[in-house]
């Protein structure tokens, strides 16, 4: 299975640490954000990446190479001159991505959760006839209301709503009608989807930070060297 990495945000959030950085780049634990997806994967036995980048773009090639040193191979998909949001970034990918389904992982977020995970879930996608699979966490502070529900393993637009982690499988036919290289966001997609019933999903409870500002990028990395000094990493 292929996983697709976003990193095309311009992190306005961020700034101005991603003023001269790019998001991804920035480091928690004595690593790049993405970095830790990057060894996650290449763990599960996903080694085959594509990410997507806009802003200061040639910094996470310069940075990440072709992936041998994390024992994975990357390829990139430029977005210029702006980035094209997540459902418009994927679409200009799916030359790379292939005819299965695939991953896809925001680069903004730190979690626990094993990606071995998405290769058996990739596998019932395949034969379900649903065409995403999403994984929900608990809602936070600075998101209290959610995103989608979740009962019995299909996805609703029901209440009471978790929060969609960033990471999803989806099967190449959810982007086929989107032009390459036009912007298209990725929520609009799934509600239609999941008012056709056609969208699996599963509540994940571990840890798992959105780490979109300067201060919650200064917690977790707090948390990582922490961790680490007690070998728990």
């Amino acid at each position: 299975m292929m996983a697709m990495l976003l990193a095309a945000g311009r992190g306005e959030r961020m700034r101005p640490l991603t003023d001269h950085t790019p998001k991804p780049l920035l480091q928690a634990g004595g690593k790049p954000l993405i970095v830790w997806h990057i060894e996650k994967l290449a763990r599960a036995g996903i080694t085959d990446l594509v990410i997507n980048h806009a802003h200061l773009g040639t910094q996470i090639e310069n940075a990440l190479g072709n992936g041998s040193r994390y024992g994975v191979h990357i390829r990139y998909s430029p977005e210029h001159p702006t980035a094209l949001e997540t459902a418009g970034g994927i679409a200009h990918a799916m030359h790379l991505l292939g005819s299965q389904p695939f991953a896809v992982i925001n680069s903004d977020i730190f979690c626990d959760y094993d990606f071995a995970n998405l290769l058996v879930h990739a596998a019932t996608l395949q034969n379900s006839g649903d065409v995403a699979h999403l994984v929900l966490v608990n809602n936070h502070a600075h998101h209290p209301n959610g995103d989608f529900g979740l009962q019995h393993g299909r996805v609703t637009d029901g209440a009471p709503k978790l929060t969609f982690s960033g990471i999803g499988i989806y099967q190449p036919i959810l982007f086929g009608h989107i032009l390459r290289g036009t912007a298209a966001p990725l929520a609009p997609l799934l509600r239609a989807q999941i008012a056709l019933g056609k969208v699996s999903g599963e509540y994940y409870n571990g840890h798992w930070v959105d780490v979109g500002t300067p201060q919650r990028l200064e917690e977790l990395d707090k948390q990582l060297r922490s961790s680490q000094n007690t070998g728990h990493v």
